[in-house]
């Protein structure tokens, strides 16, 4: 019933630019946390970027290899996140997976998307 719609992804050059987007489905009621993470073959899954939302305010988290290149915030779409990706590098390449806590019944679940592949070339 709750799912996370990832787009984007592909291949870009290194040095280059892409973004990503992420959107919950019209089913989730209420949404909060939202970010991204991501996985390279034979490493671990790591946060990569988090809004983390609290009552009346919210913070942004990076991971220290995106600072200042990666930018996270708020997608046009309601319930949806977005990812700005500059001056890629090899080791950007990996599943980006998007991520929230979501209200599913009775409380909130951390629900995640299927994953993008984004490629930087060599």
């Amino acid at each position: 019933q709750v799912q996370l719609v990832e787009s984007g992804g592909g291949l870009v050059q290194t040095g280059g630019s892409t973004g990503l987007t992420c959107e919950a489905t019209e089913k989730v009621s209420a949404i909060r946390n939202m970010g991204w993470y991501r996985q390279a073959p034979g490493k671990q899954r790591e946060m990569v970027a988090v809004i983390i939302d609290d009552i009346g305010s919210s913070s942004k988290d990076y991971a220290e290899s995106v600072k200042d290149r990666f930018t996270i915030s708020r997608g046009a779409a309601k319930n949806s996140v977005a990812l700005q990706m500059n001056a890629m590098k090899a080791e950007d390449t990996a599943v980006y997976y998007c991520r929230a806590d979501a209200w599913v019944g009775r409380g909130y679940i951390e629900v995640w998307g299927q994953g993008t592949l984004v490629t930087v070339s060599s």
